[in-house]
């Protein structure tokens, strides 16, 4: 897997996860609204040139322990999130 950081920019009611792949100038990215307390996560994006790298899920895993750290659930909306929720029944504590 190649190495890649994720950092969070919160906006208030809104804000996403960025991951920032080592050697790339591409960003993939993970946006989220907040309603009544719920992190709504709307839409993942990653460019062609960093994907098949697992980015997207290390976008979803990052929302995921922060969730937990942070106390809040999330409702996955976006078709990517939906899949990984669906194949990590362990993640439902965090899901709306």
């Amino acid at each position: 897997m190649v190495a890649v950081t994720i950092t969070k920019h919160d906006r208030g009611d809104a804000g996403e996860y960025q991951a920032h792949v080592a050697d790339s100038d591409h960003i993939g990215r993970l946006t989220w609204v907040e309603q009544d307390g719920v992190h709504i996560a709307d839409h993942t994006i990653v460019p062609p040139a960093i994907g098949g790298q697992g980015v997207a899920g290390q976008l979803v895993e990052a929302l995921v322990a922060d969730a937990r750290e942070n106390q809040f659930k999330i409702r996955p909306m976006c078709s990517y999130v939906v899949a990984a929720f669906d194949k990590h029944p362990e993640w439902s504590d965090v899901k709306a």
